[in-house]
């Protein structure tokens, strides 16, 4: 396989798997590769569910990705765009099975914008914003049926996650699937900052984005949730309730920072075009994740 891996230290890359079966049980699958300061290397794999969450370490030769696609392989598990296959016998964990993917939901151009051509300390993709699943997989001798369920995907890299940030993701199935991304984040300049914010959302077949590069600001957010406005749209977030688990996140390259994930978390959503209201949707499942 190609691959990316020819970045300077510090550098790492990372992909959010989501899977969700029908009935709201998740599993989030995160895939990376880090290099640090002085040039050493890994791989790892987190696992995340409702009730807990596990952090695997590989050697750097047991992984191997593609820079032109999404291919990655760590340790016997394997991640491509029309599914994934897993076999994990390690950390008290028994994880084994194969789920397909059906065809990615793409965003119609950049999350990012004109700052992907900034050297950011941490770039984000989405590759997919919902698509269709199939298969089964055995966590700890239960299986997890995700035939008619939804998937999400998306991928980070850079030296380090921000100081501060907020991110929330929904997907929920149906005729025309509704999907939500969310991030704001403390972006460092130099010695200054500034709160920078990206959102997609895909509701009946269509696309609405909110970015800082379009006007977007975060009129608050916190752990209880955020408000967005652009113009004339608004966006509502209210945190409602969830359990969290610990997630390691990097820094200059170093998985030696734990930041904390709710996998099925209530969340409200009230989007606003003026003074109408578009959306207004519970989500039973999300993942929310807030780092102060």
């Amino acid at each position: 396989m190609k691959n990316n891996l020819h970045r300077k230290p510090p550098y790492f890359k990372g992909w959010y798997v989501k899977l969700q079966t029908k009935s709201g049980q998740a599993l989030g699958l995160i895939p990376a590769f880090h290099k640090e300061k002085d040039g050493s290397c890994c791989a790892s794999l987190q696992v995340i569910t409702g009730h807990q969450s596990w952090f695997l370490q590989y050697p750097f030769s047991d992984f191997s990705c593609c820079s032109n696609r999404f291919l990655v392989r760590v340790g016997q598990c394997c991640f491509a765009k029309n599914g994934l296959r897993l076999c994990i016998e390690k950390n008290g964990l028994s994880l084994h099975g194969a789920v397909s993917f059906g065809p990615f939901l793409p965003l119609s151009s950049d999350i990012m914008g004109p700052f992907r051509l900034l050297p950011m300390e941490c770039s984000h993709g989405v590759l997919s914003m919902a698509h269709r699943l199939r298969g089964t997989l055995t966590l700890n001798g239960e299986p997890l049926v995700f035939d008619g369920g939804m998937g999400y995907l998306e991928t980070d890299e850079g030296r380090s996650f921000p100081e501060r940030y907020l991110w929330i993701q929904s997907t929920c199935p149906g005729t025309a699937p509704f999907s939500l991304m969310l991030s704001i984040a403390k972006i460092p300049v130099g010695k200054l900052h500034f709160t920078g914010t990206i959102c997609a959302i895909f509701h009946e077949g269509k696309e609405y984005r909110l970015a800082t590069h379009w006007g977007a600001r975060a009129r608050r957010w916190s752990e209880d949730g955020a408000e967005i406005q652009q113009g004339t749209y608004r966006l509502l977030v209210t945190r409602l309730k969830g359990t969290s688990h610990p997630l390691q996140a990097p820094v200059h390259g170093c998985m030696c920072r734990t930041v904390r994930e709710s996998l099925s978390c209530a969340v409200h959503y009230e989007f606003w075009i003026g003074n109408q209201l578009l959306l207004g949707h519970t989500d039973p499942f999300a993942s929310f994740e807030f780092a102060p």
